[in-house]
C-alpha cells in the first residue's frame, strides 16, 4: 500500500447552459435507469470466510482454517452487493481431491502424490455430483448447505456462478454421489486402446503412471499416502495433453485428460458421430447443476474441449433454463468468434488482449493507442468479453510482481469496466488491496492467493472482521479504495451508455493532434440520451491535456451547438468543466487518475 491517495474523478456532463446556477451534487447520486451489465465477484469459497491467521506454509485445515458455505451469510452477501455486484462466482464448489481425511464420511482418502497442496486444486475434480466437504459445517449435509447458499444469494438479488471443469478430472476420480443409472467415467472404457471414441480417457497401454521425480505436495512433512507412487496402469494422458506416463512436475500430472472424441495422436481427427459417451455424461452433469438453481457456469479451459461439443450441449442446457449463462476461459483470440458463433458461449475471457495490455500500461510498458486496435479486432463481439484485472490465475495488483500499489491500477479498472457492454469481474480482496504475499505452500511466493492450500487472506480478513463483514479492521485508505471500486462498478452496471451503449474512440485523434501523450486513453460511449466520455491516465506525472470530440462523436451525441455544456462530477468531487466552441475541453490530469464524463 502507498501512503498517498490517487485522485479518482468521475465527471458528468449535462445539457445545462454555462450560466445556469450550480446545484449541490450528492456524494453518490441515485441512477434513475438501470442497465444490464454483469458485474462478477469471484471468490475462492474456501478462503472467503476463513478468519484464522496462523498461515503456516502447507498448514493443515485445523492449523490454517477453512471458510464454509455457512460463512457466506446475508451480511457478507450484502457487503458484496454494495460493490455493485450482480453475480457471485463461487470458485471450488464441486468436490475435488483434498488431503484432509473424510473417510469417516465414506469419502476415500486422496493420494498425496497426485494432489497439489494440502487443500488441492479446485480444478482437479473428484466427483462431479458432489460438493467439496471442506466447505461444509456438517459434512453429511454438505449439499444441503450449498443449496442454502444458493437461496441466500438469490434472496439478495444476486446470481450464482460455479465452475464447470470439462477438460480433465482428478486421477482418482470416482463419483459416490451420482444417480444410480449413470455410469462413472472410465467404467466401461476399453483400456487396451490408446484411443476409442467411446472411451472417457486416453490411455498409454503397457505403461504405468510415474509420479514426477522430486514432487512433494506437503513440504517436509510425512503423510500416510506419500510414498512416491500412484497405482495407475495403464497410465492416462495428463490434463494438459501430455501423452506420457512420466510427466514433469510442471505438467498437470495430477489430472487425467477426458476424451471428447478427438484422436490427438492421429492428426487430431474428430469422431463425433455417433455422439461420444463423454458428451452425454457431461450434459447430464450440467443439467444436474442447473437443477440446483445455479445461474451460470464458468467453463475451465473451454478451448481444450472441441467446439462441436459446446455447440451440441449449450442449447440442451438452455432448454432447461433459458437464462443460464456460459463463460469460457479461453486464451486464443483466433478462436474467439468460433467459440461464440459455433460454440454458442455467452461470454469469453479477454485476458490475452485487454488484460495483458492494461497490465503493461500500468507498468509503463505500452501505449494507450493499442487499446483501440483491440476494440477494432473484436468488432461485433466486444459485448461478449469478460474484462478483469485479477482472478485466481493472475498475480495480485498489490503484489510487487504486478505493480505493488493498488491505486495505480484504478485507471485500468475504469477502462475494463466502461469500454464495452460485456461483464466486468473482480477477485475477492482486490477491492482492499490484498497483495497475495507469502509462500503459502505448493504455489510458493508467486504474488497470487493460493488455490492449493489452506490459508487466511490477511487484507481481506480485515474487511471480514471476525465475520461481521463490516470492514472494521480496514485502514482509511483501504476503505477509500473499496469505495472507489464500488463507485466504478455501480456506475458501470447502472449507466445505460456503459451497460448498453456504443463505443467510439477518441485516443487516436487527440494523441495525433498532440493534445495529450500516449499515456492517456479517451473514448466515448453512447446510448440514446446517455452520453459518456472516459479518460484514464497511466502517466507517472501530472499532465495538462486537451480532449477534442471527433465529428463522429459529436454526431453520435447529437450535439447541436458548442460552448453551452457544463460538466459535473458524478461521484465525489463536484468539479465543473465546460466544452469550448470546437467541442473540446482542457483538464489537469493527476498521475494514474480517471474521469468519466457524461453528456446528456
Amino acid at each position: 500500500m502507498r501512503s498517498g491517495f490517487t485522485l479518482l474523478l468521475i465527471v458528468t456532463f449535462s445539457l445545462w447552459h454555462c450560466a445556469a446556477p450550480k446545484e449541490k451534487i450528492p456524494p453518490v447520486p441515485t441512477m434513475t435507469t438501470t442497465g444490464n451489465k454483469i458485474v462478477i465477484y469471484q471468490m475462492m469459497t474456501r478462503l472467503f470466510g476463513n478468519v484464522k491467521t496462523l498461515n503456516r506454509p502447507y498448514g493443515t485445515l485445523e492449523e490454517n482454517g477453512v471458510g464454509k458455505f455457512e460463512d457466506i451469510d446475508n451480511k457478507a452477501l450484502m457487503g458484496i452487493k454494495e460493490l455493485g455486484v450482480s453475480h457471485v462466482w463461487y470458485t471450488g464448489v464441486i468436490e475435488h481431491a483434498v488431503l484432509t481425511d473424510y473417510t469417516s464420511f465414506g469419502i476415500p482418502l486422496d493420494d498425496a502424490d497426485v494432489v497439489k497442496g494440502r487443500a488441492g486444486s479446485p480444478y482437479s475434480i473428484k466427483d462431479y455430483y458432489d460438493v467439496n466437504p471442506d466447505l461444509a459445517v456438517d459434512v453429511k449435509n454438505r449439499m444441503m448447505e450449498f443449496e442454502r447458499l444458493v437461496k441466500r444469494t438469490h434472496d439478495q438479488d444476486l446470481k450464482v456462478l460455479i465452475d464447470f471443469v470439462p477438460n480433465h478430472v482428478a486421477r482418482a476420480y470416482h463419483s459416490d454421489s451420482k444417480p444410480d443409472e449413470i455410469k462413472d467415467f472410465g467404467e466401461t472404457d476399453d483400456k487396451s486402446k490408446a484411443f476409442d471414441p467411446n472411451n472417457n480417457f486416453y490411455y498409454l497401454p503397457g505403461q504405468s503412471f510415474q509420479v514426477p521425480k522430486g514432487y512433494n505436495s506437503l513440504g517436509n512433512e510425512s503423510f500416510p499416502t506419500k510414498d512416491g507412487k500412484f497405482d495407475e496402469n495403464p497410465a492416462k494422458a495428463t490434463g494438459d495433453d501430455q501423452f506420457t506416463a512420466t510427466p514433469s512436475v510442471n505438467n498437470w500430472f495430477e489430472a487425467a485428460k477426458l476424451n471428447y472424441g478427438v484422436d490427438y495422436l492421429n492428426n487430431r481427427s474428430g469422431h463425433f458421430n455417433p455422439v461420444p459417451d463423454t458428451w452425454n455424461k457431461m450434459r447430464d452433469i450440467l443439467v444436474y447443476w442447473t437443477g440446483k438453481n445455479v445461474d451460470g457456469f464458468r467453463c475451465d479451459m473451454a478451448e481444450m474441449v472441441p467446439v462441436e461439443f459446446w455447440h451440441w450441449v449449450i442449447p440442451q442446457v438452455k432448454a432447461v433454463n433459458p437464462d443460464i449463462i456460459f463463460i469460457a476461459e479461453i486464451y486464443n483470440p483466433q478462436q474467439y468468434r468460433n467459440y461464440i458463433d459455433n460454440g454458442r458461449f455467452d461470454f469469453l475471457y479477454d485476458k490475452v488482449q485487454l488484460y495483458d495490455t492494461l497490465r503493461l500500461l500500468i507498468n509503463n510498458q505500452a501505449s494507450t493507442t493499442w487499446i483501440h486496435g483491440i476494440q477494432r479486432s473484436m468488432a461485433g463481439i466486444n459485448h461478449n468479453m469478460v474484462h478483469f484485472l485479477e482472478n485466481h490465475d493472475e498475480q495480485r495488483i498489490a503484489s510487487p510482481a504486478f505493480i505493488g500499489d493498488p491505486w495505480k491500477a484504478l485507471p485500468g479498472m475504469v477502462v475494463s469496466a466502461t469500454i464495452d457492454k460485456g461483464p466486468i469481474m473482480i477477485y475477492f480482496g482486490q477491492e482492499v488491496g490484498e497483495p497475495g504475499a507469502g509462500a503459502e505452500g505448493f504455489g510458493g511466493d508467486d504474488g497470487r492467493t493460493t488455490v492449493f492450500d489452506y490459508w487466511g487472506v490477511p487484507e481481506h480478513q480485515k474487511w471480514v472482521n471476525g465475520k461481521k463483514y463490516d470492514g472494521g479492521l480496514l485502514s482509511d485508505e483501504q476503505k477509500a479504495l473499496r469505495q472507489a471500486y464500488g463507485d466504478i462498478l455501480t456506475l458501470a452496471k447502472n449507466n445505460l451508455a456503459i451497460s448498453q451503449g456504443d463505443y467510439l474512440d477518441l485516443t487516436e485523434h487527440n494523441i495525433g493532434m498532440k493534445f495529450c501523450s500516449d499515456r492517456i486513453i479517451s473514448f466515448a460511449r453512447v446510448n440514446g440520451d446517455e452520453k459518456i466520455i472516459v479518460i484514464a491516465s497511466f502517466n507517472l506525472k501530472p499532465e495538462h491535456i486537451k480532449i477534442q470530440l471527433t465529428s463522429d462523436v459529436v454526431s453520435a451525441f447529437k450535439l447541436t451547438s458548442a460552448g453551452k455544456y457544463v460538466g459535473r462530477d458524478l461521484l465525489r468531487s463536484g468539479a465543473d468543466i465546460g466544452l469550448a466552441s470546437d467541442y473540446s475541453f482542457e483538464i489537469d490530469v493527476p498521475p494514474f487518475s480517471s474521469f468519466i464524463l457524461k453528456i446528456k
